[in-house]
């Protein structure tokens, strides 16, 4: 399964859908919030992809989770915009809050700084702004095989 992973869009619709159409094998979208109405259009337009979409820290009135917890392939993936977990000051909080969760996976944005690790059992993305010419995004493959994470450049 191919996941794209977005987030930090701060009203940037057209390059997130310019991100989606680039990949047409991610069954999943997850956005990880500072885009609710970005997101939104992206479920009307793509309504056969499952789109995650959490909270922001400028998501302003949003009524999304602060943390989505979806289990998809066999792995548990918890999904965070990551202010929550003060993650501009370390990686720690996060880290431990997807471990008390059991997760597999924890995916969270905020800083707009692309980083992907892998941790004693924990794989660990942050996709970067999906946000105009220098954006980045996430892929995460999950498959039979193992599980991949990758950060591309915006085209």
């Amino acid at each position: 399964m191919r996941i794209l992973v977005a987030s930090d869009t701060h009203g940037d619709f057209q390059t997130l859908k310019r991100v989606v159409l680039s990949q047409p094998t991610a069954d999943v979208i997850i956005h990880l919030g500072d885009g609710e109405e970005q997101a939104d259009a992206i479920k009307m337009m793509f309504p056969n992809k499952m789109v995650v979409n959490v909270k922001g820290n400028c998501d302003w009135g949003s009524t999304l989770p602060m943390v989505e917890i979806k289990n998809l392939e066999g792995k548990k993936i918890m999904a965070t915009h990551g202010h929550l977990y003060n993650v501009k000051m370390g990686y720690l909080e996060a880290i431990y809050a997807a471990r008390e969760q059991q997760a597999d996976i924890l995916l969270f944005g905020h800083t707009h700084m692309p980083f992907t690790d892998y941790d004693d059992g924990l794989y660990i993305m942050n996709p970067g702004s999906c946000h105009g010419s220098y954006g980045t995004y996430g892929i995460l493959d999950i498959t039979k095989a193992g599980i991949v994470t990758n950060v591309i450049k915006v085209h």
